[in-house]
C-alpha cells in the first residue's frame, strides 16, 4: 500500500495521467487487479519479464524491490544511448547490487547492469525509521547521454538476451510460470 501510495503521489508531482501509467506484476490478485483498474491505472496483458521497450519516449520505471534480473532485461531491452539517456529508473540501488554480489556473479548473470555501472548516476532515496522496510535500498537512477557515450564500444557491441541458465538466485517469475496474466511493468 505504501508503494502504491508513492507511485500516485508521484504520478500526481510529474502531471502524469494513471491512463499513462502501466502495471505488471504476477502475483497480483483479483480484488489487487480491480483495485488499480478503479484508480485509472492500466495493466499490461502479459508477464514482460522487465523486457519492456520504451520506444524512444522518455519513460519513468517505478520498480520498487524487483529481482536483478527485472533490472537487467529492461537494460538489455534499452542497450542503446538514445533509449538509456531517456530513461529513469526507481528501484533497488545498481551500486548495493554491485556490493553484495561476487563481480564474476554480477558479470555473467547480471552483465547490463555490470556493464552499466559507470554509465548510471544514482542517488538513494532517503531512509525514513518508519519505513525502512518499504523503500530500504532505493535509489534514483538515470543515464546521462554524456556518461553512455564514453563508455567503451565493447559495452556497446554485446547484446544478446539474457537466459539465466546458470543463476542461482533467480527472482523472476518467467512467462507462462505466474498464476495471473496480469500486473505492472516497470
Amino acid at each position: 500500500r505504501l508503494q502504491l501510495a508513492f507511485l500516485l503521489l508521484l504520478l500526481e508531482m510529474l502531471a502524469v495521467p494513471p491512463s499513462r501509467c502501466f502495471l505488471f506484476d504476477p502475483a497480483f490478485s483479483e480484488l489487487e487487479l480491480a483495485a488499480l483498474e478503479a484508480l485509472g491505472l492500466r495493466l499490461l496483458p502479459e508477464n514482460e519479464e522487465g523486457k519492456h521497450s520504451i520506444n524512444g519516449s522518455p519513460t519513468l520505471f517505478y520498480m520498487v524491490h524487483c529481482g536483478k534480473a527485472l533490472y537487467n532485461n529492461l537494460l538489455w531491452r534499452n542497450w542503446s544511448v538514445g533509449a538509456l539517456s531517456n530513461m529513469v529508473i526507481i528501484g533497488n540501488s545498481f551500486k548495493g547490487i554491485e556490493e553484495r554480489l561476487l563481480s564474476r556473479i554480477l558479470e555473467r548473470d547480471y552483465s547490463y547492469i555490470a556493464k552499466i555501472l559507470k554509465g548510471v548516476e544514482e542517488v538513494a532515496l532517503p531512509a525514513h525509521p518508519r519505513y525502512s522496510d518499504t523503500f530500504n535500498d532505493t535509489s534514483i537512477h538515470w543515464f546521462p547521454a554524456h556518461k553512455l557515450e564514453r563508455l567503451s564500444a565493447e559495452v556497446w557491441e554485446f547484446v544478446e538476451e539474457p537466459t539465466y541458465e546458470e543463476c542461482d538466485d533467480l527472482e523472476i517469475i518467467k512467462k507462462g510460470e505466474e498464476g495471473s496474466q496480469h500486473g505492472p511493468a516497470p
